[in-house]
Parts: structure tokens; C-alpha cells; sequence
């Protein structure tokens, strides 16, 4: 046998690659099964964006190998999103780094700045990959308590009675998955001095910002932010583009360099025809966003029926393409509950503490689902 990295004991295969092998097996043991667990747009993006894509196989430079920065015009569409949308400023020559999926630049970024024992601090409840991620590269997770109790932002207070010596790192995620809940530029403001103070990198990952939520903001619009942060972002749930793996860092260029670095020796460059239909994606307005969250607030509709239906309780306010929910009391397990109605009502939930042991007493639903489905769902119970 051959021995595999010792880095591969630190680490668990994702949950919704296996959990998804099971889904799969149901179905072709012919169980309805409704998957209301990841959050993979099922929705199409504009048709603009099809047409420039297709449109892009017969250009003359479609097929070659393309610059590890991506094309200017989308680093420049990209750069003018964020001036459109959030009013921050970005040199596109610089600043700006197109991605294959925003995914990618968690390992990128992990990479390009944290050496064995570094220390990361990542959210409980947050996005499992920040600590898969953080382990893969021989740094380690240090967890920061996010909870109700907290409106799910960071208690700088506890932060600061810390040890924060070895920290180089911080992940932060607002709109924040999974709860739903959405930053502010208090916040923000916060989180960049605390950065300052301790010399910590503070990445805010942002992919869900204009999916019902009607106060899009970026830690960029903070004085100072480019000193010491950078943030993630996504054409995934924003245009319906999941499967293109498009997104973005932006930061200032000393930063952005430090994970072209690294990126520029992990692939050859992003497809053309996915750069030309992606730079047609950010040329959509407010229209768009509009078409989308009316679709999105139907769901949200019938996805709180749902839960209330299961006696669960959820804040009304919160954003993204998720709902949070809290189990009823004297409920234990949320992976117990969701594995009970996976397999007498074949709907498949997450379970809150897939996402770090504050998760635990939460699920956390789809929207990426049909109102039909959701209603097919409803009328289960």
C-alpha cells in the first residue's frame, strides 16, 4: 500500500460529498427524494451571458492558454461591479484576481500566507472549508464563538482576552453562512482596527450579498480596509453561475501578488468562453437582481412554512440563499433529526453542526428548490 500525507489525517472528506452518495442511492432505490441541502442555484443565468459564451468558441484565442490574471476586460468588469455596487475604488491592473470559484482562493490565500503553526481564527458556526483548509497547510484552527446571543458577529471583547501571538489570519463571512445573517460597516470597522492592532489578515468572504438583501456592503468601503484585508466574492450565487467557477479576490497589490503567486502555478488559466459570458454577467443591473429575489422571496415564503411545520423557530430578517432555523427544545441531535426525515419523509436538510458544534440545535434549508418542490415538501407533514 501506498501511504498517503500525513496532511490527509487532519481532514474529513466534505460532508455533502458523502452525505450526497447516500441521496443518490436513495433515488435510484426510487425514493422521492427532495434535496433541500446545497446551495447550487438551479436557476439559469441571463441569456446574454449563454450567448457570449457561445459566441466565444469561434473566436481565434478561444481555445489557448490564457493569462493567469484573466482577461482585462473582466478584471476591469469586475472592478466596475464593485465601484457600481458597493462604491469602493480598485486599480483592475492591480487589485483585482480573477478566480475559479472563490473556493479556490481560500486554499490560495492559505497559501500564499500562513506557515506550519500559524494560527487562523475561524468562525463557529462558519463554512467548513476555512478549517479543512487551514489544516491542510499545517496551520491551526483556532475557533471564535458566533451565536445568537451575539446577533452572530464576533465578541471582539472575548477576541482580545485571547492569545493572539501566533494568529496571522481571520476569516469572516458576511452575509454570514450559514445563519443569514447580514454585516454592517459597524462591524466591519471593528473587525479592520482589530486587524490593524494585532497585524492580522482579515478576509471577508462575500459571495451572498445581493441574493434578498437589500443593503449589499463590502468590507473594502471601510477606511483603511486594503491595508489589511481582502475579500472573496462570487459570480456563483449572485448570476446563477455555480458550475462556471468564477470569482474573485480583490485587495491592494502587495496582497494580490502574494496569491498570484501561488495561483499562477496552480492552473493555465481560465477558460475564455467562461471569462467572455462572465463579463456579460456583470454587466447586469438592478433589474436582474430584482427577477431573482422575487423568485428567492416566494421560496423564503414557503421554506419558513416548512420549518414552522417542524416547530422550528428563525429570524425573518436574515439574507442569503439559506434559512436558518433553530430546532424545537428537547430536540439533542440535529444530524439524528435530519437523518429521521431524510429517511421517512425522504427530504434531505442540513444539520447545523456541519458547520462547527455552535450549529448544533440548527438546520439549515435551501432556496436553491422549486416552489413546487418546497410545497411537495410541505404537504408531507
Amino acid at each position: 500500500m501506498i501511504a498517503t500525507a500525513k496532511r490527509l489525517n487532519t481532514v474529513e472528506e466534505y460532508y455533502f460529498s458523502k452525505k450526497l452518495r447516500e441521496v443518490r442511492q436513495l433515488i435510484s432505490e426510487g425514493k422521492p427524494i427532495i434535496n433541500m441541502g446545497i446551495g447550487s442555484p438551479d436557476l439559469t443565468p441571463d441569456s446574454t451571458v449563454i450567448e457570449a459564451i457561445q459566441k466565444a468558441m469561434f473566436d481565434d484565442k478561444a481555445h489557448e492558454y490564457q493569462s493567469y490574471q484573466g482577461l482585462p476586460e473582466l478584471r476591469k468588469g469586475m472592478a466596475d461591479f464593485y465601484k457600481n455596487q458597493f462604491g469602493v475604488a480598485l486599480d483592475f491592473n492591480t487589485e483585482v484576481l480573477p478566480l475559479m470559484g472563490s473556493k479556490e482562493g481560500i486554499m490560495h490565500i492559505s497559501l500564499a500566507f500562513l506557515n506550519e503553526g500559524d494560527e487562523v481564527l475561524i468562525p463557529n458556526p462558519g463554512y467548513p472549508t476555512y478549517a479543512s483548509v487551514t489544516e491542510l497547510v499545517q496551520a491551526k484552527a483556532v475557533y471564535y464563538d458566533l451565536s445568537d446571543a451575539t446577533n452572530w458577529q464576533p465578541d471582539f471583547e472575548a477576541l482580545e482576552k485571547m492569545d493572539l501571538s501566533r494568529v496571522k489570519l481571520m476569516w469572516v463571512s458576511y452575509p454570514h453562512m450559514p445563519t443569514g445573517k447580514n454585516g454592517n460597516l459597524e462591524l466591519f470597522e471593528k473587525l479592520i482596527a482589530f486587524g490593524k492592532k494585532h497585524r492580522i489578515l482579515i478576509v471577508n468572504d462575500n459571495p451572498y450579498s445581493f441574493v434578498l438583501n437589500d443593503n449589499p456592503i463590502s468590507i473594502l468601503q471601510v477606511d483603511g480596509a486594503k491595508d489589511v484585508a481582502l475579500e472573496l466574492n462570487s459570480l456563483s450565487k449572485t448570476y446563477n453561475m455555480a458550475g462556471w467557477r468564477v470569482g474573485m479576490v480583490l485587495g491592494n497589490p502587495t496582497l494580490i501578488d502574494a496569491v498570484l503567486k501561488v495561483k499562477s502555478n496552480m492552473d493555465s488559466g481560465m477558460f475564455y468562453g467562461i471569462q467572455k459570458g462572465a463579463i456579460e454577467a456583470l454587466k447586469l443591473g438592478k433589474n436582474w437582481f430584482e427577477k431573482q429575489n422575487e423568485i428567492y422571496t416566494k421560496r423564503r415564503n414557503l421554506i419558513f412554512h416548512l420549518a414552522e411545520k417542524l416547530n422550528c423557530t428563525f429570524d425573518k430578517n436574515s439574507v442569503g440563499l439559506f434559512v436558518w432555523a433553530k430546532l424545537p427544545e428537547g430536540i439533542t441531535s440535529a444530524e439524528t433529526f435530519i437523518d429521521e426525515i431524510l429517511l421517512k419523509k425522504h427530504i434531505f436538510i442540513t444539520p447545523g453542526t456541519i458547520f462547527g458544534s455552535n450549529g448544533e440545535g440548527y438546520i439549515r434549508f435551501s432556496l436553491c428548490v422549486t416552489e413546487e418542490k418546497i410545497q411537495q415538501a410541505i404537504n408531507r407533514f
